[in-house]
C-alpha cells in the first residue's frame, strides 16, 4: 500500500511549519495512523546522528519523535549545511556529497532529485500517511525551476497542499493572497487549504479576514493557530535567546555567539533549568564575569576562530581562563581550545592551519572522512567542572571532521559504544585541574543527572527544581503541542483532504 501525503507550505521561512508538521504528525499518531515526517531539503546547522551514523536535520527528528518513530535519513534525504565564502557542504542520505557554492548547487538539483524520489517512495512504503514540509516560500520566482522543495516535491508525491502563513510578523493576508497570485495554474489547484499561525488575542476580530480570503481565492482558512509558548520543541536553527532562567538566578553561562555556530540545541537543556542562565555572546563587553564560558560547535571552525581573535573575544576568553573561569569547549569549540588545527585538504579553509587558544596541549587534524555516530559514554575525569561524575553514563553523539589528539593530555570522556563501530574510545581532554574541558560529545546535557551534577560543581547553592522539560519529558510536550493545533484546526477536514476519510 502507498501512503497518502499532506504538505505544508509556507509564505516565506520561519512562519512555523516545522513545528505544524511535528503537530500534525502527533495527532494523526493519537488517532491510530501510522505516520513520517519528509522534507526533501533541509538548510541547517543543528544536525542530528541516527541509528546506523547519517546526519539529517534536527527538525525532521522532532517530527518523527512526534509521530513514535525513530528517525532515519529517508525523512531528510538533502541536509544542506552553511559554511564560510558562501559555499554549503551538502549531505546527501546521511553523508557528506559535495561542498558547492548556491549556485553549484542548482545546478545539481537534476541529478539529486531521483534519490529524493527514492526516500520518499520508501517511506510511502512503509507507512500510511506521509506529512511533507517545504522550504521558505513555493513563489520564489527565480528558484522554481530548480528547487526540489515545495511545488516540484508536492506533483512528485501529488499530495495537497496547506499554505501556512505568520500573522504575528503582520501581513498575512497580503502574503496568503500573494503566494496564490504568483502560483502557476496548476500550482494553485494544489492548494487546498489556509493556515494562520501565531496569532495572539482573541481569533474572531479576524473574520473579515478570513471571508476575504476565501471569497477572492476560493481556498478554505483551515484553522488560526495561536502563539504557542512553553513548549520548548528544536525548529530548524533557531536559537533561544532568553537571559534569564526560570527562578533566581544561582548560575551564570556565556555561550560564545559564533558566526557560524552549529548544534546549538546543545545547550536548551541547561535554559530550562530554574536559577540558571543561558547568554549569548558576541562581543567582549558583553561577556562579563560568568560562572562558565561555553565555546560551542562550528560548521567552519578555523574561519570562526579567526573571528575570535578578530573581534576581541579570544583575549577576553584566555584572561577569564587565566582567572579561573571554568571553559568548556563542544565539538568545533573543542578544537580551538587547543594549540593548532591543521587542515591539510583545505576541508573547511583555504587556510592550511590555524594556532588555537592554546588551553589543552592538543592538536586537531582535518581529515577527509566525517565522523558521524549516536554514543554512549562514561564521564572519566574526576576534577573540576567533571569533579564526582567519573563512571556517570551519558548518551549523545558525534558530528566532526578531524581527529584530536595530544601527549599526556587525560581525556574528559570514554566512548563505550558506538552505533555503527565497535570499541571504546577516549574522548575530549583536560586540562588545569578540569576547569577547561573539551568534547567531541553533542547532547551531554540532555542527562539530567550529569546535567544537575555539573551544575551543582559551578555553584554548590544550586539546588534542582521540577523534573525540566528534555528527553524524558518530551513525550508531554509533543501532547501539549497537538492538542492546541487540535483545538485549533479543523482536523477532520484536514484527513478528508489528505484522503484518510
Amino acid at each position: 500500500m502507498t501512503a497518502k501525503t499532506i504538505m505544508l507550505q509556507g509564505t516565506g521561512s520561519s512562519v512555523g511549519k516545522s513545528l505544524l508538521t511535528a503537530a500534525l504528525c502527533r495527532i494523526m499518531r493519537e488517532d491510530g495512523f501510522r505516520v513520517a515526517p519528509f522534507k526533501s531539503q533541509n538548510m541547517a546547522l543543528n544536525s542530528f546522528v541516527t541509528l546506523d551514523g547519517g546526519e539529517m536535520g534536527r527538525a525532521q527528528v522532532v517530527q518523527a519523535e512526534a509521530a513514535g518513530i525513530e528517525p532515519t535519513v529517508d525523512m531528510n534525504p538533502i541536509l544542506i549545511k552553511p559554511e564560510a565564502d558562501a559555499r554549503s557542504q551538502v549531505i546527501v542520505r546521511g553523508k557528506p556529497w559535495k561542498t558547492v557554492s548556491a549556485f553549484d548547487y542548482y545546478r545539481h538539483t537534476p541529478e539529486l532529485l531521483p534519490i529524493v524520489k527514492q526516500s520518499l517512495e520508501r517511506l510511502r512504503s512503509e507507512y500510511e500517511i506521509i506529512v511533507i514540509e517545504g522550504a521558505g516560500s513555493p513563489a520564489e520566482i527565480n528558484l522554481r525551476g530548480p528547487e526540489i522543495v515545495n511545488m516540484k516535491i508536492a506533483e512528485i508525491a501529488d499530495a495537497p497542499v496547506l499554505l501556512v502563513g505568520d500573522i504575528d510578523k503582520g501581513g498575512v493576508f497580503a502574503s496568503l493572497v500573494g503566494t496564490v497570485i504568483l502560483l502557476d495554474p496548476p500550482e494553485r489547484e494544489r492548494i487546498r487549504g489556509f493556515i494562520i499561525n501565531k496569532f495572539r488575542g482573541d481569533a474572531s476580530i479576524l473574520q473579515p479576514g478570513l471571508d476575504f480570503l476565501e471569497k477572492h481565492t476560493g481556498i478554505p482558512v483551515l484553522g488560526v493557530v495561536p502563539y504557542i509558548h512553553n513548549v520548548l520543541i528544536n525548529e530548524e536553527d533557531s536559537i533561544r535567546w532568553n537571559d534569564d532562567g526560570p527562578g533566581d538566578l544561582l548560575i551564570d553561562i556565556a555561550v560564545i555567539y559564533l558566526p557560524r555556530i552549529s548544534n546549538s540545541t546543545d545547550f536548551e537543556p541547561l535554559q530550562q533549568e530554574p536559577g540558571v542562565r543561558v547568554r549569548y555572546i558576541a562581543h567582549p563587553k558583553e561577556l562579563g564575569r560568568p560562572d562558565l564560558i561555553i565555546i560551542p560547535g562550528s560548521k567552519s571552525t578555523i574561519s570562526d576562530l579567526q573571528h575570535l581573535k578578530d573581534s576581541g573575544l579570544a583575549r577576553m576568553i584566555l584572561r577569564r581562563a587565566e582567572s579561573g573561569t571554568p571553559i568548556l569547549g563542544i565539538c568545533g569549540g573543542f578544537q580551538m581550545l587547543g594549540k593548532r588545527i591543521e587542515d591539510p585538504h583545505r576541508i573547511e579553509s583555504e587556510a592550511a592551519s590555524a594556532e588555537g587558544l592554546g588551553l589543552l596541549d592538543v592538536t586537531t587534524v582535518f581529515e577527509r572522512e566525517k565522523t558521524t555516530h549516536r554514543v554512549k559514554a562514561k564521564v572519566l575525569a574526576d576534577e573540576g567542572l567533571l569533579k564526582g561524575l567519573a563512571g556517570q553514563t551519558l548518551h549523545g553523539y558525534e558530528i566532526h571532521m578531524g581527529a584530536t589528539t595530544g601527549q599526556d593530555v587525560p581525556p574528559a570522556f570514554e566512548i563505550t559504544e558506538r552505533s555503527s563501530r565497535d570499541g571504546r574510545h577516549p574522548d575530549g581532554a583536560c586540562g588545569k585541574g578540569g576547569k577547561i574541558i573539551g568534547t567531541y560529545l553533542h547532547g551531554l546535557f540532555e542527562t539530567e543527572e550529569f546535567r544537575r551534577a555539573f551544575l551543582r560543581n559551578l555553584n554548590p547553592e544550586y539546588v534542582p527544581g521540577e523534573a525540566v522539560e528534555s528527553s524524558p519529558s518530551k513525550e508531554a510536550l509533543y501532547d501539549r503541542l497537538a492538542a492546541c493545533v487540535r483545538q485549533s484546526m479543523d482536523i477532520e477536514r484536514i484527513y478528508r483532504i489528505a484522503g484518510l476519510r
